[in-house]
């Protein structure tokens, strides 16, 4: 966040007040609401970024919760959603419109206890391949179609969401290519539950796969021994001997498996003697061979980094006089240190 971002949208890193969600959220009800009235069906990515260090929220939420500026800001999201689910019902179209609520990684433990949330009893947090880095909850909201108040067990991803999307547009997946993302709606309206692997990489190494209850690390690692050093925590307060290591262990011939009904927090690996472990290392094995000979390797997008790039002289700020000058341009390939 540099070039025009906080020029526009000023920031108090004193007080934690800004009014960007507010912003956010009237440019939401405003999208819908024209869209509405043209009778268009739309697509709404609605990503606020309170709850990201630095934490802030508007004037009105400042104050008002029991757990600081980042509690301030949970009540500012909660009030938001909460406003655009209200127009959908205003408007008489809730039952024509799917609405689903996730995050992109598990809170940003680095930047507790002030600035981050809470994992509760996973490990770790983001930047990680623990459960308290990649298990986020989700919530998905369809009146007339599925049943308020229902719990699902149904292992999820976000590239789920655009299988299940073409799936709500009545299309086809792409035949020409491998989709990884699997169609959630007969999770949310029938209750049918899909027993899938999910994948945890960390650049291009495969650090980790959940097939059912069990979750079988490859590699362990938090962050470097000199990030640690410098007070750059990813698991704080949490300390597992062999599996939170800041070096990175390989355990690609016996992985560390852990089941993760008994132990969602990843504290106690199943014994490499046990049968439990081999039956389970015997249901993963060919998964994982079977996914890695199948996968075709993407072209890397976001490997060249260019601050001058960025947005500092958008169209038309001339004539309010507020171009700034951008730096020199120096490409670079990014530096990815996590």
């Amino acid at each position: 966040m540099v070039g025009r971002f906080y020029e526009e949208f000023p920031i108090n890193l004193k007080t934690g007040e800004a009014n960007l969600t507010q912003i956010y959220l009237q440019e939401a009800l405003e999208f819908i609401q024209r869209q509405q009235a043209a009778h268009r069906p739309f697509f709404l990515y609605w990503a606020v970024d309170a709850t990201h260090a630095p934490v802030y929220a508007s004037k009105p939420f400042l104050g008002t919760s029991q757990r600081g500026r980042y509690g301030d800001a949970i009540r500012e999201l909660d009030d938001s959603v909460g406003r655009i689910l209200h127009l959908l019902r205003d408007l008489g179209i809730a039952e024509n419109t799917f609405v689903f609520f996730t995050s992109d990684n598990g809170a940003a433990l680095i930047s507790a206890p002030r600035q981050g949330g809470s994992n509760g009893p996973f490990l770790c947090g983001k930047q990680t391949t623990f459960e308290g880095g990649m298990r986020e909850p989700a919530i998905a909201w369809w009146p007339g179609h599925i049943p308020a108040g229902q719990v699902s067990h149904q292992l999820g991803s976000i590239m789920d969401l655009f299988t299940t999307s073409l799936s709500l547009a009545g299309l086809e997946p792409p035949r020409d290519r491998a989709i990884d993302g699997l169609d959630l709606l007969p999770a949310m309206l029938q209750g049918h539950l899909t027993d899938r692997p999910i994948f945890y990489y960390r650049g291009n190494t495969l650090m980790a796969v959940t097939l059912g209850q069990y979750k079988a690390h490859f590699w362990t690692w938090t962050n470097s021994w000199e990030e640690f050093k410098q007070g750059i925590d990813f698991c704080p307060g949490q300390n597992v001997s062999g599996v939170t290591t800041h070096s990175q262990e390989e355990h690609t011939k016996l992985p560390l498996i852990f089941h993760l009904g008994r132990d969602p927090g990843e504290r106690f690996p199943l014994s490499i003697a046990s049968i439990e472990y081999l039956d389970a290392l015997r249901r993963i094995t060919p998964v994982v061979q079977q996914h890695q000979e199948a996968l075709v390797p993407g072209q890397p997008q976001l490997n060249v980094c260019n601050r001058a790039v960025m947005n500092w002289a958008p169209p038309g700020c001339e004539k309010l006089g507020k171009c700034l000058t951008p730096p020199e341009s120096v490409p670079e390939k990014c530096s990815w240190p996590h």
